[in-house]
């Protein structure tokens, strides 16, 4: 088991560690653990040999805790890239990096704007309000560490900009985040799936060109604050 490369989760116990299945792993002595926080150290290390990458589970977000490998040769790589740090052309190199996904994110967060105000199309009465909410949806939704599904690639941008705007309703628009769900499985699946019909219905209003409430406020205007 030490020769291949697992993710693994935190037990109770600082040396063990469980595997997928819920089995208790005893980490090799000669083992140490690179805490999180150098991510081309952390690549090295998965790239060098077998390596176990603990990820704690909160909920349905993952957390890094560290990379269990052989403590030489996590000394011998970080010792490689002190030295490489040191030479001018290595921060020419991470500058041109930044750079480069800096333009990118740039980019996307424009593209994934437009895809938001497509998917909202509201009538040319509400034109403004639409820009304004899916401008909000993009900055929440885009930046890199958001956690949203606007960053994964599993789907297509269309669907990634309408995943967003339905979320972000939810918590903008519905009482969700106050909501006491009973702890039963599937419970919160439907919940959202509930709200997420309203939010489709109250969208709608606006695609007609009506108002979105008989007694004269606006869902939307307020959760953007302009109301």
């Amino acid at each position: 088991m030490p020769f291949e490369s697992l993710e693994v989760s935190p037990s109770k116990s600082p040396r063990q560690v469980l595997d997928a299945n819920g089995k208790t792993l005893n980490v090799p002595n000669d083992w140490a653990l690179l805490p999180p926080g150098d991510a081309a150290l952390s690549r090295r290390i998965k790239k060098d040999g077998p390596s176990w990458t603990m990820i704690e589970m909160k909920g349905r977000k993952r957390f890094s805790r560290g990379i269990w490998a052989p403590e030489k040769r996590i000394e011998t790589l970080r010792r490689e890239l002190e030295i490489e740090r040191e030479d001018p052309s290595y921060q020419k190199k991470l500058d041109a990096g930044r750079a480069r996904r800096a333009n990118e994110q740039v980019a996307y967060a424009g593209e994934f704007e437009t895809m938001v105000l497509r998917f909202l199309d509201f009538a040319p009465r509400h034109r403004d309000l639409a820009q304004t909410m899916a401008k909000a949806i993009s900055d929440h939704a885009v930046p890199v560490g958001s956690g949203t599904v606007a960053r994964t690639q599993r789907i297509p941008i269309e669907q990634r900009a309408e995943a967003a705007t339905i979320a972000w309703m939810r918590h903008q628009t519905t009482a969700y985040d106050s909501m006491v769900i009973p702890r039963e499985k599937g419970k919160r699946r439907e919940v959202r799936r509930m709200l997420a019909k309203r939010s489709k219905q109250l969208l709608q209003r606006y695609r007609a060109g009506g108002e979105s409430e008989g007694d004269g406020h606006c869902l939307l205007r307020k959760a953007l604050g302009l109301e």
